[in-house]
């Protein structure tokens, strides 16, 4: 008898052809964390740090609701220098705005509350993060590490490895941030071609799960003028009006500047059958799935 194989959960969301549009998580704050060390399968709440220091970060980030995630360098480079955190916003506006520090011992780290009430500093480029959290599941690893590992080749002061970012399945995954965009389904080649755009104010549709600071129907209808007109910038449509009826919504994108095309896409979800979405986690569950239907440019 032969040992059953060994179930990746990114293998099998490839072969099923699983929708990649509108499954970015919310979130326009990120808290980001050295952690040279190993990292627990739960992340920042995992260290073992005073637990004062971590209820003080916790209690910040949820205010505002900014996602902690620990980062490091690819290969786990050796260093004696203090490590370094940042805050990251996301403004409703566009801006983008960041803090940086440094910490060596976990008091340090109170300056991450107090960089979380203010605005940060403009100016800075972006921070591309790929999720390599083998301990919270198995393909973020095997699919995420050569994928740091090419970026980090490219763009070595730009990029970090990072803990979970959601969406297992779709290893490997890349956040740029604080711009807001979660790609998924990333090898080597295609992860350099994505960032390489990306920098250059390109958002293409293959491999885009959406938006950050929009919810999953509105980042579908981006996705959906994206891949029928064309990559653009990350800030060249705007959502205009979204309307919903049951399990539909019908959402008008609109164009930057003023007077540019505008559509309106209709946009049908449904959940999936019942199936394990991660590695780690045998119990079954269904997941939301935003189908488009139409795509209507305004006169």
């Amino acid at each position: 008898m032969t040992a059953a194989a060994r179930f990746f959960c990114a293998d099998s969301a490839r072969a099923r052809g699983d929708a990649l549009a509108g499954t970015a998580p919310y979130g326009t704050v990120w808290v980001l964390i050295e952690y040279r060390g190993g990292w627990p399968s739960n992340g920042f709440d995992g260290l073992p740090l005073e637990p004062g220091i971590k209820e003080l970060v916790f209690e910040a980030a949820r205010a505002v609701r900014a996602r902690v995630l620990l980062i490091r360098r690819h290969g786990r480079r050796v260093s004696d220098g203090p490590g370094r955190w940042a805050v990251l916003h996301h403004e409703a506006d566009g801006a983008h705005r960041q803090r940086w520090g440094t910490w060596r011992r976990p008091e340090d780290l109170a300056q991450v509350a107090e960089a979380l009430g203010a605005p940060g500093e403009p100016g800075h480029p972006p921070v591309v993060l790929v999720c390599a959290h083998g301990l919270h599941d198995a393909c973020c690893a095997v699919r995420g590490r050569p994928v740091g590992r090419a970026l980090s080749e490219r763009w070595p002061g730009l990029v970090w490895e990072c803990t979970h970012v959601g969406g297992d399945r779709f290893a490997a995954n890349v956040v740029v941030v604080p711009d807001g965009v979660y790609y998924g389904n990333l090898d080597a080649p295609s992860s350099v071609t994505v960032v390489e755009e990306h920098l250059a104010d390109r958002v293409h549709a293959d491999h885009l799960r959406g938006y950050t600071d929009l919810f999953p129907p509105q980042q579908a209808a981006v996705a959906a003028v994206l891949r029928r007109f064309g990559p653009a910038g990350r800030h060249a449509y705007t959502i205009e009006a979204t309307s919903r009826s049951a399990d539909r919504w019908r959402i008008r994108v609109a164009g930057r500047p003023s007077g540019a095309p505008a559509f309106d896409v209709d946009v049908r979800s449904h959940r999936t059958p019942l199936l394990q979405l991660t590695c780690r986690g045998r119990a079954r569950s269904s997941a939301a799935v935003y189908e488009v239907e139409r795509t209507l440019r305004r006169p």
